[in-house]
């Protein structure tokens, strides 16, 4: 009988599974509903795919963007797997056509978007198939209150009720939080699932987290001193994304652009340039990049803030899905809070929900725009607050992030803390944050005498404070829990029962500031450069790695798919520290499977020939 390490290995290439995945085909194959929590790049896929070839029936992957089941559709097929994908970017020939295989029984996955599931043609198709499985990808979209809320994920059960036979139940996302988890499980009513969550964490990515006054001159450093590596550029505007692109395309830097205001058919050529590394470098809106399977994504840069965290990680966690160093940059501004301001309250994606919950949706938008933006403010481990954030507590270092490669050394900022909580108090809890920080430093602000505000009791006296400080104590007081802000479209000041102790001077406020800024925020990137640098390098002879992905393109462009489908960065890697000369050592590089090695392993096993021959 075959087994599931059988089947991973001849069609993915892989001698063992990752962490969780083994637990979660079991599961399927045992027939329970599964619910699998697994970060971006730990392989979900692999947890439905490989139990769908040993079932006995057709496995339906229920996916929500077009990009998303190319992609996998494309890799499963160069994997000797037969699927297809049936959603709007196919005509009503070829739909017709795919569904007409599908009867035949010719594929055993069909990816499928759901505002299919409930048409004529369709139902017509599921009611006589054989459907082993249903797999939801990207189940998070289910819930109101996940980032990604689609309702037309809701037809999902009205699919399932209909169908005469109820098929295994399995659902996938990479950012859960315990509510939303619950939502998917009830929603879906999933019947006693087997729930693992695997953890969120993805040490081979490093965080920073950086406020500089020119974003663009960061970018473009960053981009000169990283040649050659692919990556994306989130940009929260359309305009900013043009802005970027146009500029960075006349320092001639191979770069596209991608956001809902151009055509179908430029995304869509766009899209192909980045994942075909005709160009390297994306610059995007949040509108790019879900279920761009991608692996050798090398940075994410964050030109602004995102909406929320699960947004971010998300977003951020496209780079390093091979498994290699990867850096995730996020360059915040306080026009990035405005901004998502504006965005949340003139929603207009969830149009279908009545005013009430509508509501419900904007004041939970608002309190994790909040958590984003303490995330941009923290002093403590940057990974650590994201894995918190979901529920997972861990060491608060992680020794690869911006903050844990900064020197800190902790200061009483008390008597500061004291006068903003007085100031706070004294003005009624009316104001937001920057009509306090403005009054207790004595600003001539005209807002400040319209308010009375100049009459204040605090007013001026934090004068021989630097803005800067005094709005880093602010942040780390609604951190703490010392002040929180309202859920409103204009935050408001708070007091908490925490305040009273601060103001009393009977808690002491510690802060970890770092010690001269500059010097130690250097000493950092060039700590972090190098540690990655070493990561990847060691043991590697970059000279054959660049003549493995030149055949790799080559072999790439002939045969129209994405370098990433023939081999990843990874298993390229593993050519050249293993440096096989027989099919035999070369299927003992992960990644290289027994159909893959049928096609392509004797001119990778040429390549390297070639390559030792010449060097000796």
């Amino acid at each position: 009988m075959i087994n599931k390490k059988v089947i991973l290995k001849k069609y993915f290439g892989y001698d063992e599974f990752r962490d969780g995945q083994g637990e979660l085909i079991d599961s399927i194959l045992s027939g329970k509903d599964t619910l699998g929590i697994m970060p971006t790049g730990a392989g979900k896929s692999i947890c439905f795919q490989v139990p769908a070839l040993m079932m006995q029936g057709i496995t339906l992957v229920i996916s929500p963007l077009i990009s998303l089941m190319k992609d996998q559709v494309g890799a499963l097929n160069q994997a000797g797997v037969h699927a297809a994908y049936l959603n709007s970017s196919l005509t009503y020939n070829q739909y017709r056509l795919a569904l007409q295989y599908a009867k035949e029984g010719r594929y055993k996955i069909i990816y499928v978007a759901p505002e299919r599931l409930t048409t004529e043609e369709f139902l017509e198709f599921a009611m006589e198939a054989d459907v082993s499985m249903i797999s939801i990808d990207e189940a998070h979209c289910v819930s109101q209150w996940g980032q990604d809320f689609r309702p037309s994920y809701l037809k999902i059960l009205e699919f399932v009720e209909k169908l005469p036979v109820r098929p295994i139940i399995s659902a996938f996302t990479a950012t859960a939080t315990k509510e939303v988890k619950e939502d998917i499980v009830r929603i879906l009513r999933l019947q006693s699932p087997f729930v693992l969550t695997t953890g969120f964490d993805r040490s081979n990515l490093s965080f920073s987290v950086q406020a500089p006054k020119d974003k663009y001159e960061v970018v473009l450093q960053y981009i000169s001193e990283n040649k050659g590596k692919s990556g994306i550029i989130y940009c929260l505007t359309r305009k900013e994304v043009e802005e970027v692109c146009d500029r960075l395309n006349q320092e001639g830097y191979p770069v596209t652009r991608y956001h809902a205001g151009l055509s179908d058919a430029e995304r869509r050529n766009n899209q192909d340039d980045f994942i075909y590394d005709r160009k390297l470098i994306m610059v995007a809106t949040n509108a790019f990049g879900m279920g761009i399977d991608k692996s050798n994504v090398r940075f994410v840069i964050h030109y602004n803030m995102p909406k929320n965290i699960e947004s971010y990680y998300q977003e951020a966690g496209r780079a390093g899905r091979d498994g290699e160093p990867a850096e995730c940059i996020l360059l915040y501004g306080g026009k990035d809070v405005v901004t998502n301001q504006f965005f949340i309250e003139n929603n207009n994606d969830n149009e279908e929900l009545d005013y009430h919950t509508l509501e419900l949706v904007k004041e939970r938008d608002r309190e994790r725009l909040k958590k984003m933006t303490y995330y941009c403010f923290t002093n403590d481990c940057l990974r650590d607050y994201i894995l918190r954030y979901f529920g997972e507590y861990g060491e608060n270092y992680c020794g690869n992030c911006s903050n844990c490669l900064t020197q800190f050394e902790d200061i009483d900022v008390t008597a500061i803390a004291k006068q903003l909580i007085g100031c706070v108090q004294s003005c009624g809890q009316r104001f937001g944050m920057g009509v306090i920080v403005d009054t207790v430093r004595g600003s001539k602000a005209a807002r400040l005498r319209q308010n009375r505000m100049v009459e204040n009791d605090f007013y001026g006296s934090l004068a021989g404070k630097s803005a800067i400080l005094v709005r880093q104590v602010l942040n780390h007081l609604l951190l703490k829990g010392y002040l929180e802000l309202t859920n409103e479209e204009y935050a408001i000041l708070k007091l908490t029962e925490k305040s009273a102790a601060v103001f009393h001077e009977e808690e002491t406020v510690i802060m970890k500031l770092s010690k001269k800024r500059e010097d130690t925020s250097k000493k950092a990137k060039s700590t972090k450069v190098t540690s990655s640098k070493r990561q990847l390098d060691v043991d590697i002879d970059t000279e054959l790695f660049e003549v493995l992905r030149s055949l790799r393109l080559e072999i790439a462009r002939e045969e129209k798919v994405p370098p990433y489908i023939v081999f990843s960065d990874k298993t390229l890697t593993g050519m050249c520290q293993i440096m096989p000369s027989s099919e035999e050592e070369m299927l003992t590089v992960s990644g290289v499977g027994n159909y893959k090695f049928a096609k392509y392993g004797e001119r990778f096993l040429e390549a390297i020939k070639r390559y030792s021959s010449a060097s000796n």
